[in-house]
C-alpha cells in the first residue's frame, strides 16, 4: 500500500515538473524568442506592415480599403468618393480602428457559383439580363458602375476596357491591390476630379506599380492606398 501511494506521488511528481518544465519553454521561452526573431530581422511584417503617412498609421498594405463619400440619410450603402483611386469590389472593405474612416467590418466570398444568374443560350452559358440577384448581376452592376464613375469630358470607359479584377471581389474580399489597368483606366476621373494634368496622375501609377514577384510571380500590381497617399500629397502640393 505504501509502495503504491509512494509510485503514484512520484509519478504525480515527474508529471507536474515536465508540465512546469514544458509550459516555461513552449509557453514562454519559444514565443518570446520567435517574437524576438521576428521584431528584429522583420518588423515590418511582424507588425502587421502598416503604412504610416504623417508619422500616423492609416492602414496595413495587406488589406483593402474603401474611399467613400459619408452617408446620407436614408442610404444604406455609402457612394465612393471619386477623387481618389477606388479599390475591387467588395464587402468586406470598411474602416478600422486605427483609422475611423477605414474600419474593417467583415472579410470573405460571396460564395456566388459563375453560374450564378445565368441561363442558357445556344448551348452556352451567358449573363441573364433580366437577373436581379446573383453573380451575373454583380458583375454587371459593377461594370455599369465603372463606365459612369470613370467617364469624363475628354474619356469615356468602353466595356472591353475593364479588367476582370475592376467587378469581381477576390476571395477573401479584402485584396489591397488593383491591376496596372485599372488604375490607369481611372487616372483620367482622379486627375479630372482633383484638377490635375492626367500625365501626372498618369506617373504616378507607373511609380507605384509593383512589378512580378522575383520577376515572373504573380502579375504587376499597385497598392491601392499607397496610391492615394501619394495622389493626397500630390494634391496638397498644387494646392
Amino acid at each position: 500500500m505504501n509502495n503504491s501511494v509512494g509510485n503514484t506521488a512520484r509519478l504525480l511528481g515527474a508529471g507536474l515538473r515536465a508540465l512546469l518544465v514544458l509550459t516555461v519553454i513552449c509557453g514562454v521561452l519559444y514565443p518570446l524568442a520567435v517574437t524576438g526573431v521576428a521584431q528584429a530581422l522583420f518588423n515590418n511584417k511582424a507588425n502587421g506592415s502598416e503604412i504610416k503617412d504623417g508619422g500616423k498609421v492609416v492602414g496595413s498594405e495587406l488589406i483593402g480599403q474603401r474611399y467613400d463619400l459619408p452617408l446620407k440619410k436614408g442610404q444604406e450603402t455609402p457612394e465612393p468618393d471619386l477623387k481618389w483611386f477606388q479599390p475591387r469590389p467588395s464587402n468586406g472593405l470598411g474602416t478600422n480602428s486605427v483609422n475611423t474612416q477605414y474600419k474593417l467590418l467583415l472579410s470573405g466570398a460571396t460564395n456566388l457559383a459563375g453560374d450564378s444568374g445565368s441561363l442558357q443560350k445556344d448551348g452556352k452559358e451567358v449573363c441573364d439580363p433580366k437577373a436581379e440577384e446573383g453573380l451575373c448581376a454583380q458583375v454587371r452592376a459593377a461594370r455599369d458602375a465603372v463606365i459612369k464613375d470613370n467617364r469624363t469630358a475628354d474619356y469615356k470607359v468602353r466595356p472591353s476596357d475593364i479588367p476582370a479584377e475592376a467587378v469581381t471581389s477576390s476571395g477573401s474580399g479584402l485584396d489591397p491591390h488593383i491591376s496596372p489597368e485599372y488604375a490607369d483606366l481611372q487616372a483620367h476621373r482622379v486627375a479630372d476630379r482633383n484638377g490635375l494634368d492626367f500625365e501626372q496622375v498618369e506617373k504616378l501609377v507607373d511609380d507605384h506599380t509593383d512589378g512580378r514577384i522575383l520577376g515572373f510571380m504573380g502579375e504587376p500590381r499597385v497598392n491601392v492606398l499607397k496610391l492615394n497617399i501619394a495622389l493626397k500629397h500630390l494634391v496638397a502640393e498644387k494646392g
